[in-house]
């Protein structure tokens, strides 16, 4: 058996022992050589740090960062699944058919396995940017395919207003449905956010019910934005603004957010139902099929896509259109029908008189 010996980069003296051949032993000590020269050099020692106190600091520096509704997912993820299983292990311990068995075997859905698989792998990256690993062996792991959301529920102008008849807060449900705004936005507007003038209301908080408690900050995108509404809930707006201050929310007493009913017996849900007494066609909704209630009716209306874009508040036209690509289904067949009409307009008629020319 063979020995080397080197210097690290810091100038201590390190030892690896195990090599069977002389030229094992040679060749891991060019490796080790060429390493230094091209400062890609790794501790051995530095990857016997464990998952545990990795993975603490990797939250810890996530949670300062990242919305509450956010970060609750990840520690979720790494409270369940990761730190059971990983937590023990050093970093330098971990092989990459370890992490495939791990996550072929797990079960729970594909949006669990994928939040487990990054937070490892989130985890390594910081191992491998602190020179402890030369590279994520959780990275490139085949991933189970994104399951598809449930077929969403549209409803028309007259089921909308079914519903909103049989609600509680009824002005809530129209403006859910009119301006596709995500529960927390609506529910954070203050009375300032509203320009009864140009019938806009500008989106700038957002707050997001977890774990029993409102946290209150910037939209989804972190970006505010200017969002019409329909002149028909003027007045029920203008109702909802009497007598409070310009810093009291719009939607409720004032003061106190409106927290998302509950979905087995809260006020939306009984809504719902005695909607559906009334109108069997009316499907079991959610509050968020409002807003995509709100993306189908301003497409029925001719509204572009980049408009729908701006009043749904998407990163781009792009996400919209892949997010809602069933909804402009209709528009394909516009534009065969128009490119048809296009053409026939340009087709050249020839006159009788010529066409007789041409016989002769």
């Amino acid at each position: 058996m063979y020995r080397i010996s080197y210097r690290a980069p810091d100038q201590s003296q390190r030892t690896k022992r195990g090599f069977r051949t002389k030229r094992d032993a040679e060749l891991a000590l060019a490796q080790v050589a060429i390493a230094k020269s091209r400062g890609e050099f790794i501790d051995p020692t530095a990857a016997a740090v464990t998952v545990d106190t990795m993975g603490e600091e990797w939250l810890e520096q996530r949670r300062g960062v990242l919305k509450p509704s956010s970060f609750r997912p990840l520690e979720s993820a790494w409270r369940k699944h990761v730190q059971p299983k990983w937590g023990a292990r050093t970093v330098g311990s971990i092989r990459h058919s370890e992490v495939q068995s791990w996550v072929s075997a797990m079960t729970g859905g594909s949006t669990t396995v994928r939040r487990a698989q990054g937070v490892l792998a989130g985890i390594l990256d910081g191992a491998v940017h602190d020179r402890r690993l030369s590279r994520n062996v959780a990275r490139d792991i085949a991933l189970p395919t994104k399951t598809r959301n449930a077929r969403r529920h549209y409803l028309a102008h007259s089921q909308v207003q079914t519903l909103a008849d049989h609600a509680r807060h009824p002005a809530l449900v129209l403006f859910l449905a009119y301006t596709g705004l995500r529960w927390g936005e609506a529910t954070a507007l203050r009375i300032r956010h509203v320009d009864t003038l140009r019938r806009r209301v500008s989106v700038e908080e957002n707050a997001v019910l977890v774990s029993a408690e409102v946290h209150v900050g910037t939209p989804k995108t972190h970006r505010s934005r200017s969002v019409p509404y329909p002149e028909f809930l003027a007045l029920p707006i203008a109702q909802l603004a009497e007598g409070k201050s310009r810093d009291e929310l719009l939607f409720g007493d004032g003061v106190d957010y409106l927290k998302l009913p509950a979905s087995r017996n809260g006020w939306f849900t009984v809504a719902v139902r005695a909607a559906q007494d009334e109108d069997p066609t009316i499907p079991r909704v959610t509050p968020h099929d409002l807003r995509h209630t709100a993306a189908s009716l301003a497409v029925q209306a001719g509204a572009h896509v980049k408009a729908v874009q701006r009043m749904l508040g998407h990163a781009s036209a792009a996400m919209t259109l892949d997010v809602y690509a069933d909804l402009f289904d209709d528009d394909l067949d516009a534009v065969a029908t128009a490119l048809d009409q296009a053409k026939r307009a340009a087709s050249v008629v020839i006159p009788l008189s010529r066409e007789r020319d041409r016989k002769a």
